[in-house]
């Protein structure tokens, strides 16, 4: 396993629509596996291919919740080309934040529940009803799977003003 860099905001990458993946082969699972030790390092609890440069359908998301003692029991997921079949009418606003877009957090209204088919690492199709913040996670990282920002859910004046400021720091960092 490996930890691989994340690509930030302005990058035009994160602006790509992600391949489908044909077949789960090895390299598709070291894949997964660089993603998730990258997603936990960071630390983040979603994590999508194209965050690392990789423009296929993958998604990395880890929602274990710390037990009375403080401890965190990891509960990794790999979802393989996700879709999202249906999405309730009903909305929920979550804080959301990017590892794309560091330290920037913003309140995006989204479906509360979603039912989404994926293939996991074995091959298998499945289907799931996702609420909550699984529900909220997994449309932020199929957004950007079809090249959407979570900012892309705010006002225009907001966004720009989060384009404007990470486009600055990469000048200033000579990127």
């Amino acid at each position: 396993m490996a930890i691989r860099e994340i690509i930030v905001l302005p990058d035009k990458q994160l602006r790509l629509v992600s391949k489908p993946i044909e077949k789960v082969t090895p390299e598709i699972r070291k894949l997964a596996d660089d993603m998730l030790e990258t997603m936990y390092d960071a630390p983040g609890i979603g994590l999508a291919g194209i965050q690392i440069a990789q423009p296929v359908r993958i998604i990395t998301m880890d929602l274990a919740k710390r037990d009375e003692e403080g401890e965190t029991k990891p509960r990794p997921r790999v979802f393989i080309n996700p879709e999202i079949l249906s999405a309730s009418e009903d909305m929920s606003v979550y804080e959301e934040g990017c590892l794309s877009i560091p330290e920037y957090y913003e309140e995006v209204e989204r479906p509360a529940r979603v039912r989404v088919r994926f293939t996991d690492l074995d091959g298998k199709v499945q289907e799931e009803d996702a609420a909550g913040l699984y529900a909220t996670c997994i449309q932020h990282e199929i957004d950007h799977l079809n090249g959407v920002l979570f900012v892309d859910y705010l006002s225009k004046l907001k966004r720009d003003r989060v384009m404007k400021k990470f486009t600055k720091a990469a000048k200033l960092a000579g990127k």
